[in-house]
């Protein structure tokens, strides 16, 4: 009875969020560091200057290198990261979630998409920047940070870490979702919709919001997780005392 108990105990507790917390935390730390940093130097009017030169540079570039296919795929990509279909697909991935009775993997994916939403606002009142000129799709608002980046990023990171179990299947998952933020950010170059150091820091914003609430979440889920096996643990003491 008290290995069926243990057992029992043991099926109740969600799989750990995260498998290497420690690695995970230097991770985001890193990354949550180089988004710092690049959004300071943006803030700087000075340093600004020499990354607008950079930006007008690659704006030419994409110009210069535009054809009808992949002017497509970019158009593709414009509407990939608009609401009508981000919505749904965020909706989707956490009734399935919830489906599964992973509520602390529900709790990281949710937390990371509402981080950013709130986010997006306030960043592009604050920086105003105004956006490149000759957009090939339809903008609104200011232009720092893209928000089709960080909504691309923190949708597709947050998912791989909710729906993917720590491992090797995790990590190439995990390029994968890498892989398609830095496409949607360059999209969003290309189309002239935004300057590249917008995607750029778009897409690192997105990911360390994936990155720190999955982070946080692992504690909690961690937390509870001891608290529930020293509860199991007293109730069998208690069990033998009366055997």
């Amino acid at each position: 009875m008290p290995g069926m108990t243990r057992v029992a105990t043991a099926r109740r507790q969600e799989e750990a969020l995260l498998g290497r917390p420690r690695r995970a935390a230097l991770l985001t730390a890193g990354v949550v560091a180089v988004t710092a940093v690049v959004f300071a130097l943006v803030a700087d009017h000075g340093t600004l200057a020499r990354i607008q030169r950079l930006d007008d540079a690659w704006l030419r570039l994409m110009i210069s290198g535009r054809t009808p296919p992949l002017t497509a795929i970019a158009k593709v990509f414009n509407v990939l990261g608009l609401v009508y279909v981000t919505l749904p697909v965020r909706i989707a991935l956490a009734g399935f979630l919830a489906l599964r009775r992973q509520w602390w993997h529900l709790a990281a994916f949710t937390a990371a998409i509402v981080l950013s939403e709130v986010l997006i606002g306030p960043l592009k009142g604050i920086y105003d920047r105004t956006r490149p000129p000759g957009s090939l799709v339809a903008t609104t608002n200011a232009s720092f940070p893209s928000g089709h980046a960080i909504a691309a990023s923190v949708t597709v990171i947050a998912a791989v870490i909710a729906l993917v179990p720590a491992g090797r299947r995790r990590v190439l998952w995990g390029a994968a979702a890498v892989a398609f933020s830095i496409v949607m950010g360059l999209s969003r170059a290309y189309l002239a919709a935004h300057w590249l150091s917008d995607a750029t820091a778009g897409i690192l914003l997105g990911t360390s919001c994936a990155l720190v609430t999955a982070l946080v979440a692992d504690q909690f889920q961690r937390r509870q997780n001891r608290l529930q096996r020293a509860a199991g643990t007293q109730c069998l003491a208690g069990g033998r005392e009366y055997v």
